[in-house]
């Protein structure tokens, strides 16, 4: 069973990483992999398993490479949010061009991520 949407916006807020962690060394470790949640097309991520409240990801973005990329960017500049589970932050925003882009962690042994893009209203205050 799906849990239902939320009554409340999720607050989302630029936080620092706990003092033992360097974010250029963390970054090193991600990776992006993708959810064929967002997917209604068959990709790196799997089969498509578009769900209803889901955002749809973007056909052009379809290199995990880039995506990683665009994750250690992220993490290495700071744009990371809490709570941070394990070694990882659960949540780094990445803007491309004029798109705000939210990974989430999926796998925090592992340091994996999804990600999909954000409304205008829903962006971190204070995105570098």
């Amino acid at each position: 069973m799906r849990a239902t949407r939320r009554r409340r916006p999720l607050r989302r807020s630029l936080t620092s990483p706990p003092a033992e962690v360097e974010l250029a060394q963390l970054a090193e470790n991600v990776r992006y992999v993708g959810s064929s949640e967002h997917k209604s097309y068959p990709s790196f991520a799997g089969q498509p398993r578009l769900r209803a409240d889901a955002s749809k990801c973007d056909p052009r973005l379809a290199d995990p490479k880039e995506l990683t990329a665009w994750l250690q960017a992220a993490i290495a500049a700071g744009n990371v949010g809490e709570p941070w589970e394990g070694n990882y932050p659960r949540y780094v925003w990445h803007r491309q061009s004029e798109v705000v882009y939210e990974g989430r962690l999926v796998n925090q042994e592992l340091g994996q991520y999804k990600g999909y893009p954000l409304e205008p209203d829903q962006y971190p205050e204070g995105l570098k």
